[in-house]
């Protein structure tokens, strides 16, 4: 047996894609820094174990694949993926490829990638969703890397990948650092969209006095509709979810104090650097923050009280706010996305990208044919809000947002996503807005200048004269 492709690092996420792979037909080598971990992956590969060539270490792995060799890195993408490199590049011969399949910074992938195209191999930036159960089964990935390199890489990775409707939910999106980008911009939708739920959650439960399983009705009707997708889906079951260790359910056994690994700010950092707003992202970055300082929101809560009001909410209207407030999360999400590619030059396909993002991905959700549909259509500007296709829901979507932004503030919930929706769009509908007078103020302390309407060549103000 000749191995096509090296897997190194076979914790959760490496043991599932390698496990993938093997049950999809194609022959493997593995390895891992932990020896106990490849025992550990003998055993499991079971009835596929005829299809996986053990290496004990990295230079076995290297020696056991053909050249030009593939070999897909699953381990922290941070100071052991630079060590593998170092570690690699001796070992490799010219045209072999690396694939970083963990979740990157891009502007490291693009360093990586420049590093080892200079030495004269490929480096590929991976990116992966769907979580353990989408690596194993079809996973919904994102691929940055030279064409070269995604010829000898799209049969397998077309293989493994989700499919919708017989399309495999993979593409190569660009050279370099683009499809970790694509991935990381992915998880910052995926914590608006979290967030975003959270809230609902809050409101219904806590605003309207619905008890869980009322509310976990609610989600289930939502997934019927518009807004199905999977974490719609797992909201309902979390939900319902007994405490198999005590009485209760076990969403009120958990403290509240939601982790992060970084992906969601780095989309709001990219964002600002990009000049573009995240408003949404931003405030589910915000949320996770604050959930963590449990000590403080403690202590302000003793000083201040919490007492909150009831919200005369209606779960159809707060359906149709959710519904205008995706639209715009994912607009958001877009533009960033268009940004980057074309200050470093990728070419994205938007339509592709929210194609290959409709199975396998944590974000798949009903919405997205409709949003590669449009993009397909070329909505004018380029810019998704401005697709007929969206006009009917934020018409009646976004009066249902104002209603629920505005109860909720008035009873004391915070909605940081949702009201971050409505200031996106009050935003951007103002034909004319207010910087005017902040140019004139920065010209005013700073005599930065600014453009006049009527064109005239003359940038200051009276305070200069």
């Amino acid at each position: 047996m000749t191995a096509r492709i090296g897997i190194y690092g076979l914790g959760t996420m490496g043991s599932a894609l390698a496990m993938n792979m093997a049950t999809k037909g194609i022959d493997i080598a593995v390895s891992n820094l932990e020896p106990e971990m490849i025992d550990a992956f003998m055993t499991r590969s079971g009835d596929v174990s005829d299809k996986v060539t053990r290496c004990e270490d990295l230079a076995a792995l290297v020696q056991a694949l053909p050249t030009p060799r593939l070999i897909l890195a699953m381990i922290p993408s941070t100071g052991p993926i630079d060590a593998l490199i170092d570690q690699l590049m001796p070992l490799l011969d010219k045209g072999d490829t690396l694939i970083d399949a963990g979740n990157a910074d891009f502007n490291d992938t693009r360093r990586r990638n420049e590093k080892m195209e200079a030495a004269g191999f490929h480096f590929v930036g991976l990116g992966v969703s769907g979580g353990e159960e989408g690596a194993r089964h079809g996973p919904s990935m994102m691929f940055g890397g030279s064409a070269d390199s995604w010829d000898g890489l799209k049969p397998i990775l077309e293989a493994i990948a989700a499919r919708f409707e017989g399309d495999p939910c993979v593409a190569r999106l660009g050279p370099d650092g683009a499809g970790h980008f694509v991935k990381t911009v992915h998880n910052g939708i995926e914590y608006a969209d979290m967030q975003m739920i959270a809230e609902c959650y809050d409101l219904l439960r806590h605003g309207t006095g619905r008890d869980l399983a009322e509310v976990a009705q609610v989600f289930d009707g939502w997934n019927e509709g518009p807004l199905a997708s999977y974490l719609m889906e797992i909201t309902a079951k979390v939900l319902r979810a007994p405490d198999s260790r005590a009485d209760g359910p076990i969403v009120d056994a958990i403290v509240d104090a939601a982790g992060q690994k970084g992906t969601g700010r780095w989309t709001v950092i990219e964002a600002v650097r990009l000049g573009q707003s995240a408003t949404m992202i931003e405030g589910a970055v915000a949320g996770r923050a604050w959930s963590a300082e449990r000590d403080l929101r403690a202590a302000v809560e003793k000083s201040y009280g919490n007492e909150r009001g009831t919200v005369p909410l209606m779960s159809d209207r707060l359906e149709q706010a959710v519904l205008a407030a995706r639209v715009l999360e994912y607009a958001q999400g877009f533009r960033i996305l268009m940004a980057a590619s074309a200050e470093f030059g990728w070419d994205l396909d938007a339509a592709r990208i929210a194609e290959i993002w409709r199975a396998g991905c944590i974000i798949r959700a009903r919405l997205l044919d409709d949003i590669s549909a449009a993009f397909r259509a070329g909505p004018p500007q380029g810019e998704l809000l401005l697709s007929p296709a969206f006009a009917e829901v934020l018409e009646q979507g976004i009066p249902a947002l104002r209603e629920v932004v505005g109860q909720a503030v008035a009873a004391g919930f915070p909605v940081p996503v949702l009201s971050g929706a409505l200031t996106f769009w009050d935003s951007l509908r103002q034909g004319h807005g207010t910087a005017n007078l902040i140019q004139a103020l920065r010209d005013f302390f700073g005599r930065h200048g600014f453009d006049r309407l009527d064109g005239q060549d003359f940038h200051h103000g009276p305070w200069w004269d």
